[in-house]
């Protein structure tokens, strides 16, 4: 793929009034994925990626941990939104699986870095696809969430914001759940069952060494990130479905990150489920930051700086 994939007239672009970049220049390609159709509690996950694409104008493409501008180092393209829920709103989620893993597909084969912003979870399922197709070595899926989404069908879809990572499961892949702090019992028995490594917020808040030891516990070299922004403490990332008490702060997330960008080859995220609250813009505005700043950990981790 090359600069013919330029998508005329140009979409909304993230972080468009500091950095605009042509396809062919940049290495990360953001993905927006207005998909929402399963949500079970407070819903608006579908108008999340346009919020934060919003947001991302008013953050400064200078970034003061990094003592550089990932913007400009690397160049950011935006593609035009996959999966529209609000022009589609009964795509039923195989088909959306589907969509989504083939819109990805070119990305990855072209070597972007992909930042996937939705839309409910249950997106993340054709992401991780995509990759997949693309990626020869085996990859872990590291996953930040307050809930396991690990059931294997709930209200009559497989493809439920709550089943995703029981769908991740079936490709073979081994994950690693971050911040859990709620299940069902069926998630219960089969995390027990597969001996999954979860790292729950509770047993997190009293541990200082989690960090150390959940990317020991990674035993693949590769990894991908999805991110439900649920996984955060809803003080701050207020804008979800079902905001479960507790949670990754900001500060601890980041370093959590960083580590992870440093130590593994991860190979592309997402960043899913935010709901903007009406009045209010820290949520999108802290999603489109950390979004940044996973950009700019994953092109230290790359070497690209001027």
């Amino acid at each position: 793929m090359d600069s013919s994939h330029e998508i005329f007239p140009q979409p909304k672009q993230f972080l468009e009034s500091e950095s605009v970049t042509p396809y062919a220049d940049a290495a990360v390609v953001v993905v927006p994925i207005p998909y929402e159709a399963t949500t079970s509690y407070r819903k608006g996950c579908q108008y999340g990626p346009g919020a934060v694409l919003e947001a991302s104008d008013q953050l400064e493409a200078y970034d003061e941990e990094l003592n550089t501008s990932p913007c400009h180092d690397l160049g950011i393209y935006t593609c035009a939104p996959l999966v529209d829920s609000n022009e589609h709103p009964t795509l039923a989620g195989d088909a959306m699986v589907t969509q989504v893993c083939d819109g990805i597909v070119p990305f990855v084969e072209d070597g972007k870095f992909v930042v996937a912003i939705g839309g409910e979870h249950a997106i993340t399922t054709g992401v991780v696809r995509a990759m997949q197709k693309v990626t020869s070595e085996p990859f872990t899926v590291v996953q930040i969430d307050a809930h396991g989404d690990m059931r294997d069908k709930f209200e009559g879809s497989q493809h439920n914001h709550a089943c995703v990572m029981r769908r991740v499961l079936e490709l073979g892949l081994p994950t690693l759940p971050i911040a859990i702090r709620a299940i069902c019992q069926e998630e219960a028995d089969l995390i027990r069952a597969k001996n999954i490594p979860v790292f729950w917020a509770r047993e997190m808040a009293d541990n200082p060494d989690w960090i150390d030891q959940a990317i020991a516990s990674i035993t693949t070299e590769k990894v991908f990130l999805t991110i439900d922004m649920d996984g955060f403490d809803p003080g701050f990332m207020p804008g979800v479905g079902t905001p479960e008490p507790g949670g990754l702060g900001w500060y601890e997330g980041l370093k959590f990150f960083r580590r992870l960008f440093q130590t593994k080859q991860v190979i592309g995220c997402d960043l899913m489920e935010l709901a903007p609250v009406p009045g209010s813009v820290v949520s999108e505005f802290s999603t489109a930051k950390l979004a940044y700043k996973l950009m700019g950990y994953w092109g230290e981790s790359q070497g690209k700086k001027p």
